[in-house]
């Protein structure tokens, strides 16, 4: 019975492992890591570390563009984009309201979340678009006035499994 235990044992720790990192929190605010945000100024200076005395790597020039945080370390998120380009970024520099990187050129929005129902605008690749609700597979989005449900794995910013109300 030995060996039995010792497998039942492992399984479980794989089991926590799995559901440990799953469930991953922000050491500072614990919100669950990785998460979405936007960035909320029109510039955002990206840090190799996080405090000022860190050389800036880049800049990120566009307002509302999705990131993903990773980490956290005081009043400081580390985040990365799209591409996975990234660094530590000031969190007054980042917003909770969330938006979507168009990732198909000439992507539908439909009056509901349905591809039988009348496309109501197309939005071009690499378009930043405002998240609302989402389904398991459609999200609504909001971009330059128009508002349509579009296919979730169309946009980045968005998890595959999230629903939002």
């Amino acid at each position: 019975m030995r060996p039995v235990a010792t497998l039942l044992r492992a399984a479980t720790l794989i089991v926590f492992a799995t559901t440990a990192s799953a469930q991953e929190r922000g050491s500072v605010t614990n919100l669950p890591l990785p998460r979405y945000v936007s960035l909320k100024a029109a510039e955002g200076n990206v840090r190799r570390g996080p405090s000022l005395t860190h050389r800036i790597d880049w800049v990120f020039k566009r307002r509302d563009m999705p990131l993903e945080i990773t980490a956290e370390h005081g009043h400081w998120r580390r985040v990365r984009d799209r591409d996975g380009v990234g660094g530590w970024v000031h969190y007054s520099l980042l917003s909770g309201t969330r938006h979507v990187l168009i990732e198909q050129d000439m992507l539908p929005l439909y009056q509901r979340a349905d591809s039988s129902t009348p496309i109501m605008a197309r939005l071009e690749l690499g378009v930043v678009a405002r998240l609302g609700k989402c389904s398991a597979t459609w999200c609504r989005v909001t971009s330059s006035g128009y508002k349509g449900w579009t296919p979730k794995d169309a946009l980045w910013g968005v998890k595959p499994e999230e629903i939002r109300e």
